[in-house]
């Protein structure tokens, strides 16, 4: 069994996810069905058919966090140090093209929100930045092609 690593903050959410869909979703779902049901002939019933596409994928989701829940790995950030770039880490770097910088935190794969500077520990750029360490530079192959960053910092926040 392979765990998942993630933060803890990681965990909550997907655990709150999965209350949610279960004390929530689930019996408003239940309760759609039996609406529609009392609406007569199901085979024509566009409401019954939704309600039930519905319950299949709040199902599949509940199946899916709780495998990933159960395999979690929580990774304590707050009890991390070190220049070098691992799980967890808040990195900023400079495109050495362009000269912009960016700060990305490094965390697992259902965490990541590029929006908010949270970036999948699978990515591109989190591969290449593992295991170096402030000023080291990094080329990362992206979907846009080679780009060129430099650490400047990294944090553990």
């Amino acid at each position: 069994m392979q765990k998942i690593p993630m933060t803890a903050e990681g965990h909550r959410a997907l655990d709150d996810e999965l209350k949610h869909l279960k004390s929530v979703e689930r019996p408003a779902v239940i309760q759609a069905i039996s609406e529609a049901r009392d609406h007569g002939d199901l085979s024509e019933n566009a409401e019954y058919h939704a309600a039930k596409e519905r319950q299949s994928w709040i199902e599949g989701r509940v199946v899916e966090l709780e495998d990933k829940l159960a395999r979690a790995q929580i990774i304590d950030v707050s009890r991390m140090s070190g220049e070098q770039v691992k799980f967890g880490a808040t990195v900023t770097v400079v495109d050495e093209d362009t000269e912009a910088e960016a700060t990305y935190k490094i965390v697992g794969e259902d965490e990541a929100d590029v929006k908010s500077g949270k970036i999948s520990v699978s990515s591109p750029i989190a591969r290449a930045l593992i295991n170096k360490e402030t000023g080291d530079v990094v080329e990362v192959n992206a979907p846009g092609g080679l780009k060129t960053y430099e650490i400047l910092k990294v944090e553990w926040k």
